[in-house]
């Protein structure tokens, strides 16, 4: 956009406020078992996580810590390596998030 005003100042649509953290307790993720586009290895999928990227990362940390495997955090997803969906619901569980 150019503008002859020597006041104008422009203003980004992508200037939004950092993304709100919901408490445990108010969110809902949700485990899942994946193998589609990963060569048949199974990952653990957690989804439905709301909230600012560094508490994404940071969540994904501790699961991965606790189950002893490698995974990501990426896309608003947490990917954890091999089949962990029951321990990493009970992981969840004691943190106090909803968990489906």
């Amino acid at each position: 956009m150019y503008s002859t005003d020597p006041n104008f100042q422009y203003e980004h649509e992508n200037d939004e406020d950092e993304a709100v953290t919901l408490p445990p307790e108010k969110q809902r993720l949700r485990v899942s078992l994946d193998k589609k586009q990963r060569r048949g290895k199974e990952v653990t999928l957690v989804s439905g996580y709301v909230g600012a990227a560094e508490d994404l990362t940071e969540l994904s940390r501790l699961l991965k810590q606790r189950c002893g495997v490698g995974g990501a955090a990426k896309d608003g997803e947490i990917i954890i390596q091999g089949n962990q969906v029951e321990k990493v619901k009970e992981i969840l569980r004691i943190l106090q998030y909803g968990v489906k």
